[in-house]
Parts: structure tokens; sequence; C-alpha cells
């Protein structure tokens, strides 16, 4: 093919400003979709993402399109991204198979702080960036607003600035005009050896494991074999193709610039590793490809089985959606409440939270979870650096000189007049003040260091609040910094339940405590035995609430006769009353631990 007419290019932006939209006005410009058959959100498959109105995984489709204006047919390959914080590895992934990437901003909302960093994530892979100023039909759009943000905070001259409503089709030839225009046709030697990029992969119930590439150099045909750098195994293709009409459609070959799929004998997800090189055994590139720096996870948890024997299922489970997910890690661990299970690690509560349901709803999984914890680091007398990810390694740590915890940098763009409250809030969450940034006369920038563990939960809902919607954040880890750190239990019945313990920030915990014990209290059903809950660091009790038993009448059928023989019956009731407490098992509720994530 003439790579001169392909065009590899993604949407960006912050979330809900139209980015699936216009990729399905851009499907049916093309013509990869008939009008009649249209529907909204092509290219977010997924039944989660439909629910939610918001893109999880990055999707791609490869279109032709014929231009007017130069009079060609060309081929383009379109990426939609996701646009909330929590799955930015997603759009880093995409990026790094573009030349270009198309910038979608808010006509009423303007420039908000995904869109920045965003920015920024596609200037890191040198990408050529076309703006574009979509729902301009709304009657809240204040087009030359939203304009003068976008020429002064991201540097675009005026001529540079599309307008469009994706909704209603207008601007959409133009943005299709200017990605053949201003964004370059891939680079690369055709006949070069074999380097290519496994930039995502899935996992299709009747494919198999499917591995999504972009080829840098070179030229792959069914009849290749592939070697794969990080593992080393050879590979024999069972179906080359590109992902196109929204279907999967063979092809007999994939050369340099082009992106598209294969199958392979592959049996074993855990075999596949994004960011990894492939190229031909038999004449292999010398050097591989720098790939994707490793992601860390910033919020841990862990994720159990409501019933024990779907432990293995569960495994499965987690194995294939990582396939389709290279963000989330997972790692065995054990419980004293709930047994065998995994230790999970996300990008954010949003992140744990659409895992947790992808695993019930696609897996047909009953699952529970642990308070999220986010990782401290603690410095030990004899100078050794202990990652601390839940807080059972806390205890078996022993010796604490120094506990540290992840600070970040938040950035928020909020109205004018929620400046004061959005600084107070943040600031009764261990906020510092780091700078600010009028965005014209109704718009201000704000910066400010905080600890990860203080923004993690509910931060975000907040902060929404305080601004009647019109927020927006995005934050990154910069540092670690001294802290003093201690462990919270809940104890039933003097025995810790581990799923509830937690680590915080010294100074939260007693109200933390009270806040815990009496929501437990409301939660937890009456039993035949009284349920003391209690709430301590080490063997201090911070806060204490009891649950009465289930009341029964022992002495009901005793009709008359003397008092003596009330009391002996008393007196047996008591001695079964405390011998099941001590022997008894406290009965929790599901909700009883969805509701503690919550609060």
């Amino acid at each position: 093919m003439d790579r001169t007419l392909l065009r590899n290019f993604s949407i960006i932006a912050h979330i809900d400003h139209g980015k699936s939209t216009l990729a399905d006005r851009i499907l049916e410009v093309t013509g990869a979709v008939d009008k009649r058959h249209k529907g909204d959100q092509l290219l977010d498959d997924m039944e989660l993402e439909k629910e939610r109105g918001i893109t999880i995984k990055a999707s791609m489709v490869r279109l032709n399109y014929f231009s007017k204006k130069f009079n060609r047919e060309y081929i383009l390959n379109l990426i939609d991204t996701p646009g909330h914080v929590d799955f930015t590895y997603e759009v880093s992934k995409s990026l790094a198979a573009c030349e270009g990437a198309v910038l979608v901003v808010d006509a009423g909302q303007g420039i908000e702080a995904q869109t920045v960093a965003n920015y920024y994530l596609a200037m890191e892979n040198n990408l050529h960036v076309i703006p574009v100023i979509n729902k301009v039909d709304l009657i809240s759009a204040d087009v030359p607003r939203v304009k003068a943000q976008v020429e002064t905070v991201l540097g675009f001259k005026e001529d540079e600035i599309i307008l469009a409503s994706a909704k209603e089709g207008q601007g959409v030839v133009e943005i299709l005009d200017r990605i053949i225009e201003t964004i370059p046709s891939p680079s690369g030697q055709e006949d070069g050896a074999l380097k290519a990029l496994i930039f995502d992969c899935r996992f299709d119930a009747f494919k198999g494991v499917v591995v999504f590439v972009k080829i840098i150099d070179g030229l792959i045909t069914p009849k290749t074999q592939l070697k794969m750098f990080h593992t080393g195994k050879i590979y024999k293709i069972e179906e080359l193709g590109v992902f196109k009409d929204l279907k999967y459609s063979a092809v007999d070959s994939l050369t340099c610039g082009e992106v598209g799929y294969f199958t392979a004998n592959m049996r074993d997800p855990r075999e596949v590793v994004i960011g990894d090189t492939i190229t031909d055994p038999k004449n292999p590139c010398a050097v591989a490809l720098p790939g994707y720096r490793k992601v860390k996870p910033l919020v841990f948890c862990g994720i159990y089985p409501v019933n024990p024997a779907d432990f293995p299922e569960l495994r499965d489970a987690m194995d294939k959606l990582k396939l389709s997910d290279a963000s989330f890690v997972f790692e065995p661990e054990n419980s004293q409440s709930f047994g065998a299970g995994f230790r999970c690690g996300f990008l954010g509560l949003l992140h744990m939270e659409i895992v947790q349901e992808r695993l019930e709803r696609e897996y047909d999984l009953n699952l529970i979870l642990t308070v999220p914890n986010v990782v401290y680091r603690i410095k030990t007398k004899s100078g050794e650096l202990i990652e601390v990810d839940t807080p059972m390694k806390l205890s078996a740590s022993g010796d604490i000189q120094e506990a540290q915890e992840p600070f970040a940098s938040l950035l928020m763009i909020v109205p004018v007049d929620s400046i004061e409250a959005v600084c107070d809030f943040t600031k009764s969450r261990r906020g510092v003040f780091v700078s600010n940034e009028y965005l014209g006369e109704d718009r201000v920038k704000v910066v400010f260091s905080i600890p990860l563990s203080e923004i993690i939960v509910d931060f975000y809902d907040r902060m929404k609040s305080i601004t009647r919607g019109y927020g927006s954040m995005d934050y990154e880890v910069k540092e670690y910094s001294p802290t003093r750190l201690v462990k919270l239990d809940i104890l039933l019945n003097g025995q810790i339940c581990d799923a509830f313990s937690s680590l915080m920030f010294k100074d939260k915990a007693t109200s933390r405590a009270h806040l815990l014990v009496s929501k437990l209290k409301e939660l937890i059903p009456r039993q035949l035995f009284e349920v003391t809950i209690q709430a301590a660091v080490g063997t201090q009790i911070l806060a204490s609430e009891r649950v009465r038993s289930v009341g029964k009448n022992a002495t009901s059928k005793c009709s008359g006769g003397d008092i003596t023989r009330k009391r002996k019956l008393w007196e047996t009731q008591k001695k079964g009353k405390k011998r099941l407490k001590q022997f008894g098992k406290v009965e929790i509720p599901q909700e009883a631990f969805l509701e503690i994530l919550k609060i």
C-alpha cells in the first residue's frame, strides 16, 4: 500500500467533552456504519461503558475516506480513548500507536484539568495536535471565551481551531481533511527487519487472545513467524487482519505504519506483555522498542470470592481481564476472614470500581472487596525501606524508624466564585497551596500538594459538589514525605476483622474510628449473642459500640412457681450466651463491606 495515504490518529479530551460522539460521526461520514443502523457510542462496546456514559477501554477502527478536497481515498486508523484520570494509561498506550491527535474541548465548559494533561501527554509523544471546540450548537456554548482559553493555555493560533458539533455532524469533514493535511504519514523501512509494537490486547471467546500491533518496520504476512522480545517465545500466526467496519477483517499483509491485529497459538493470557516488541526470528531486529514505562498502581485492595470454591474462576477471570487492562495488577494473598483471594492494584477508585463490576458481570462472580489503601513506605531501624500496600504488612514490619506516604501534585480548574471554598476544603484534607493562574475572567487553575490518601476516595465528588459540577481535577504522584502512620483495626468480640483494617494519618484515626464503629453497628444484624464492635490502634481502644443479642424469653413457659426456678433458667441462658459470644461467628452481610468503602 501507499504509505503516504495512511494516517494514524487518536481522539483525546476531558471526560464528557464529546470524544465518543465525534468518533460516531466520523464512522458515519466515512461510511463505516450505515446511518440507518447507527447507535450511540459505537466504539464503546462494553455494556458498562454505555450505562455510565464513559469510555473505559481505548478502541481502534480502520476507515476508508474519500476526500473531495484532495480528490483521493485515504486510510485512517482511529483510536478513541478514555477521558477520566484513572484511565490515563489507556490514553498513553494509544498515543504511542499514532502520529497525531484530535484534542476536543467542550464549548460550554472550556478547558478542564484532563484537557491539559492529555495535551501534554500528546506533546511528550511528539504528536501533531488538532484543536477542536465541540458542542458549539448548545445554548450554553461560549465560543469566544473557550477559543481564547485554547489560544492562551495551549498556545494554538485562532486559524488552527476547528469549530464543530459532533451531535449535529458540523465540522466533521473539516476535521478529517485537517487530519489528512497536517498529520504526517507514518515513517519506517518496509524492507527492514520486522519491528512491531504491541499496544493492546483483548480476549475473544472464539478467537482467543487477540493482539493489536503497530508495524514500525518491515512486513507481516500470515506465513510470518513471530518472536516476542520479552519472553523469547515464537508463535505461528493463525489470523492476520484489521478492525474494519466495527468487525474483524482478515488481510494478506500488514506493512510498516499500519495498525492491525493477529491471533496465534497462544493459550495463556500471561504470555502477552503490553509494550513488548515483535520481530521475525529468521531476521530479527537488533534493538527492541522502548515500549511503555511500567505503570505503578496507586490504590490497593483485597478481592475475594464470596464462595471460596470460585477462587480458580476468579484467577482465570483476572488473567483475561489483564489482557485488556495492563494497568491492573494482582497477586495471591490469604485472609483470616475470607481465605484465598488476591491483592490488587489500581490507578484510582473508579478504576477499582470498574474492575469489580467487569469481573462480576463478564465472568459471573460474586466478590468481596476490602478497604482500599495507598502504598506507604516504612524505613526500619536497620535502614531497610519496605513498601506497605496492605495493613497486614505494617504489623510484620516490626521496628519502624520512619513512615512515608505518597504526595501528589493536584491540578484543579474551578470557577472563580468557588475558589475560596475549594481551597478551604483542600486544606482540610492536608493540602498545601502551591500556585494559581487565572484562565480568563471566570476560571482559575489551582495547584496543591496533597497526600494521595486524601484524594482517592471521595475528594472528586466533594469538589464537584462545591463547584456545582463545574470543577475538574487531575493529579500525578510526585514524591514520598514523612508522616505519622497508624494501623486502625476493627475488632468484633475481641477478634480482629482484617477486612476492615486500614492505614491512615494518626490525627484522623479517632474520628475515623467513631465513624466506622457507628456505621458497623447499623449494618451488622442482631445475632443470638451480643456483638461488641471496637476500633483500636494497637492496644488502645478509640471507639466502641454494642449490638444487642436477639431477645428470647427463656421463662415464658413458667406460668408460676418459685422465683428460684426462673433464676436457674436465666443463669443457664446467660452461660449459653457467653459461650456463643466466645465461639460463635459474627455474620457480616456483604453490604457492610460495600458501605464501609464509601465512608
